[in-house]
């Protein structure tokens, strides 16, 4: 089973502000993936995408992918995302450190209690 990750980007120089839903999956792509991964991306524009954000992007990375399946599974679907497939052996180099995930994990909680607390304002 994959693990969703979300990370809020800010990039000055590009003026880019929003977030990507990205998710690994440590096998082929299988068609039931583009909805699950269409749920992510609007459970992130519901619960945290702020007004003045771009529009949250979806990445879904697999080991294999037969083309005319992704295009099947996400014909019809308007949501920005993509897949993309990876490379067994350097996967390892690009992943993060144990230290940069507990600093996102830091980051994202925080996120999500400043969140909740602007919805119980409401």
């Amino acid at each position: 089973m994959g693990k969703v990750n979300i990370h809020r980007t800010s990039e000055l120089e590009a003026n880019i502000i929003g977030y990507a839903t990205y998710e690994l999956k440590a096998k082929a792509f299988e068609p039931e993936f583009a909805g699950k991964l269409n749920y992510y991306v609007n459970a992130v524009d519901e619960v945290m995408k702020q007004p003045d954000d771009n529009p949250t992007i979806g990445l879904l990375i697999c080991s294999n992918m037969n083309k005319a399946d992704v295009q099947w599974s996400f014909k019809g679907i308007t949501t920005p995302m993509g897949v993309a497939t990876y490379n067994n052996i350097r996967i390892k180099d690009m992943l993060p450190t144990e230290e940069q995930l507990k600093e996102r994990m830091e980051l994202l909680q925080k996120e999500l209690r400043a969140t909740k607390r602007l919805i119980n304002k409401s």
